[in-house]
């Protein structure tokens, strides 16, 4: 097939701001990986994000309070296609998750692809994850099938590990079988942390975590939650472990104990996961690769654990070129999940297309 040129855009659950790269594909092979950036929200977009995180469940979706968050969230992405400066056939448009309860068959992601669309002249891929919610699947993670695009020539078996706020392996198997979903909380509770007990926006370099001491009692009652007890593939919410956290003596310790039981948390989360076979090396992609404490952490439960960059991968860049990757198969039709990877029933097409 033709290759194409398509921007990615994430925003993903730890609402920091949108990450755009541009590269070339067929959808199922990688040609060129152009340029790639970040542009952060501000404060105050940043805190009404967090504000429709905690709204959401009791919000309608034709609210005109996330009209107008969604409205100034797309601003943000319009400038990041501009600011990318590439000519592009594409935009893969993830938009805003602010719910995510497959279980009850919703997912929403904010945001205007028809603006979006309008403003940058191209055609806008959006409304990733409808589809395979509707069908019965998890809805996430929708990376598995690019991540294995990337690790085709690498010895496997191999594991994708995504730390956002939330944490999620790819497990790409000897035969090229994929295995994914969300292994537990990744940076989101540890951030909301030290937001709130350090005045920090997150556990910067680790140095929080690096100065306190695990509670076993607490990190034993907040793995056993339920969660924890299902096998892959699953996806959780940013807020799923909200009960969790508040019930499990966290709120009681100190800023640097609690930042360092939420470490372990993350870890030991993903140590739990069960794959059917044990991984030559764990490849961390996403902010959590920048803190030293959890990387600590997830080599001692995991042994050979490395950042993507490694394998020669751009860490920052990847989940932008994903859904570059993926609007290109949603333009062509090619199935963006598998049973194996959101429990969907069969590989499912998904996404709609904007025009401009």
């Amino acid at each position: 097939m033709e290759m194409l040129r398509a921007i990615g855009l994430m925003s993903g659950t730890s609402l920091d701001g949108v990450d755009a790269a541009w590269l070339e594909t067929d959808g199922e092979r990688i040609g060129r990986l152009g340029p790639a950036l970040t542009l952060p929200y501000d404060p105050a977009l940043r805190a009404d994000l967090r504000a429709l995180l905690d709204r959401a469940p009791s919000l309608s979706r034709d609210d005109a309070g996330v009209a107008a968050v969604a409205a100034r969230l797309t601003a943000r992405h319009v400038e990041a296609v501009q600011a990318i400066g590439q000519p592009a056939d594409i935009v893969g448009f993830h938009g805003q998750t602010i719910l995510h309860q497959p279980q009850q068959r919703l997912t929403w992601q904010i945001g205007d692809a028809a603006l979006l669309a309008r403003e940058t002249g191209l055609k806008v891929a959006w409304d990733f994850r409808s589809a395979d919610v509707a069908a019965g699947g998890e809805g996430a993670p929708l990376a598995p099938v690019y991540h294995a695009a990337l690790a085709d020539p690498l010895p496997r078996p191999v594991a994708v590990l995504n730390i956002g706020g939330v944490a999620n392996v790819t497990c790409i198997g000897a035969d090229g079988a994929l295995l994914a979903g969300d292994t537990g909380p990744g940076n989101g509770p540890l951030d909301d942390w030290a937001s709130r007990h350090a005045n920090q926006d997150c556990d910067r370099d680790g140095l929080l975590s690096a100065r306190g001491r695990v509670d076993l009692g607490v990190l034993g009652r907040l793995l056993a939650d339920p969660y924890f007890a299902r096998v892959l593939p699953k996806s959780l919410d940013r807020l799923e472990f909200g009960a969790t956290l508040a019930a499990s003596g966290l709120p009681a310790l100190s800023p640097e104990d609690g930042a360092a039981t939420l470490v372990a948390f993350t870890a030991e989360a993903v140590a739990r996961c069960h794959l059917p076979q044990a991984p030559l090396r764990w490849l961390v992609c996403g902010g959590g690769r920048h803190n030293p404490s959890l990387m600590a952490a997830l080599r001692d439960r995991l042994g050979a654990v490395a950042p993507v960059e490694t394998a020669g991968w751009d860490g920052d860049a990847l989940e932008a070129q994903c859904f570059g990757f993926l609007a290109v198969r949603v333009l062509r039709n090619l199935p963006l999940s598998f049973p194996g990877t959101t429990g969907a029933p069969r590989p499912l097409p998904g996404g709609r297309i904007a025009g401009p």
